[in-house]
């Protein structure tokens, strides 16, 4: 695409009026662009393929292919680009199928030069807003594809701004955020783009060890220092030497190691179990935690002090809700890293539409495995509405009751319509699921979900 350094968008027209076409062209050419025009769809793919534009102005009919039909593809090339979608028959429900589809605007003919120039810039400053901001992203480096973080909405470009910053420092970081929101995808993050990159990443989780043995893992112990201890051990803070030491749900950790965690942010300084001889770290910490900190300090469970040493920088990271946006190229991203089988999957609009409006508790984290489990159960390497859970599908049809239709009602309707398939096919699911027009595998989840195979067993 167009580099953002330019004030002029590269524009790209596409309608098959030819009239309109060269009146456009002759308007733009005037103010100082230079559009390219194309009468089909097919055309307009095969330019976008070979150029870089800003800002396509695209017709809804088109003699070979839908307008949307190419806004997909557009958007599947460049994903950048804003396309601003034409149309002499305009409706709001067209212009809703084209908001979805990742237009950027829907104008209606016959339309207002001035007015559509207005659309145009405010389109190409969106562009060059996006592609300022992966630049500074791509400056922020990550171990592996599968651990690298995803996203271009607001509250991720805030965290991944603060992470460009702090990174290069040797500043403590403490990690907020909701379990499976990405802490130690940032804690690698800072790991990876640091001075300390070519030095150990090493992890501690607080909560998965009970308070003697996590201090024997941080601190180490000598030869004899408890029972078990037949020889001296290292602990993670002597192998982090150099590097990193990321702690994991930091608010999980008891009082007293508390006190000789916050020895080692002041001085550096620590003591193997059963050892008299003082040692100093050269380590970076890294804590995070989905606790409420200054909750746990005003109940006494954690130290204010060494909540204040810990709490140099703050990140914060917002729960996949709060960047809604960033789910499609999520799940982009895991059929690509976290790929069932050697080609990766595609998703249909009706699941990627019930995924995206999910509103997902669970966070990234439940949105992996949602996919993971998606495509064990799909057929013919797509993901559609039958392999999702109950739950995500049921929140996507939420909408059609709350447009004033008695769920219970919809429900007992839809119990009824799949039994009178089944009964019309005399039990035979392979006939009853074609007549419905669903897979299989969905009908069956129907049939257990209405506790329909008794009734259907009685009615043959």
């Amino acid at each position: 695409m167009a580099t953002s350094t330019e004030k002029i968008p590269r524009l790209l027209i596409v309608d098959d009026d030819l009239d309109l076409l060269q009146m456009m062209r002759e308007h733009f050419e005037r103010r100082g662009m230079v559009p390219d025009t194309s009468k089909t769809g097919g055309a307009a793919i095969e330019l976008a393929a070979a150029a870089t534009y800003d800002v396509v102005l695209l017709d809804v009919n088109l003699p070979d292919m839908s307008g949307l039909e190419v806004l997909g593809k557009l958007k599947a090339q460049h994903p950048e680009v804003e396309v601003i979608m034409l149309t002499a028959h305009g409706s709001i429900e067209d212009a809703i199928q084209a908001m979805k589809a990742g237009a950027y605007d829907y104008q209606t003919k016959p339309f207002r030069f001035n007015e559509l120039e207005i659309h145009i810039q405010k389109a190409f400053e969106k562009v060059g807003l996006a592609r300022r901001e992966r630049q500074w992203v791509e400056h922020i480096g990550f171990e592996s594809p599968r651990y690298k973080m995803v996203g271009s909405s607001a509250p991720h470009r805030r965290v991944m701004q603060l992470i460009e910053k702090v990174a290069p420092s040797d500043t403590t970081v403490l990690i907020r955020g909701a379990s499976g929101t990405g802490k130690e995808l940032v804690a690698r993050a800072l790991h990876y783009n640091s001075p300390r990159r070519n030095r150990p990443l090493v992890t501690v989780n607080c909560a998965a060890l009970q308070e003697t043995l996590l201090e024997s893992e941080l601190f180490g112990h000598e030869k004899g220092a408890f029972t078990g201890a037949v020889q001296a051990k290292p602990g993670l803070v002597e192998v982090a030497e150099g590097g990193t030491l990321f702690i994991d749900e930091i608010a999980e950790m008891a009082p007293g190691l508390q006190a000789k965690l916050l020895r080692v942010l002041e001085n550096g300084h620590y003591r193997r179990v059963g050892s008299t001889r003082e040692a100093i770290a050269d380590v970076r910490v890294v804590a995070a935690t989905n606790k409420n900190l200054e909750d746990e300090i005003k109940n006494q469970r954690f130290r204010e002090d060494l909540f204040y040493r810990l709490n140099v920088v703050d990140i914060r990271l917002p729960t996949l809700t709060e960047r809604r946006g960033d789910i499609p190229d999520l799940i982009q991203h895991f059929l690509q890293t976290r790929r069932v089988g050697p080609t990766p999957f595609t998703i249909t609009p009706e699941a990627l539409e019930a995924l995206t409006h999910y509103p997902w508790p669970g966070n990234i984290r439940e949105l992996a495995n949602v996919l993971e489990r998606a495509q064990i159960l799909a057929e013919e390497r797509t993901i559609t509405l039958d392999d999702l859970p109950d739950n995500i599908v049921e929140v996507h049809a939420a909408p059609a009751s709350a447009a004033g239709d008695d769920p219970h009602h919809l429900r007992d309707v839809e119990r009824r319509h799949v039994l009178a398939m089944l009964k019309q096919e005399k039990g035979n699911k392979v006939r009853a699921a074609k007549a419905l027009g669903i897979s299989r595998r969905a009908l069956y989840r129907l049939i257990a979900k209405y506790h329909l195979a008794d009734d259907a067993a009685h009615s043959s």
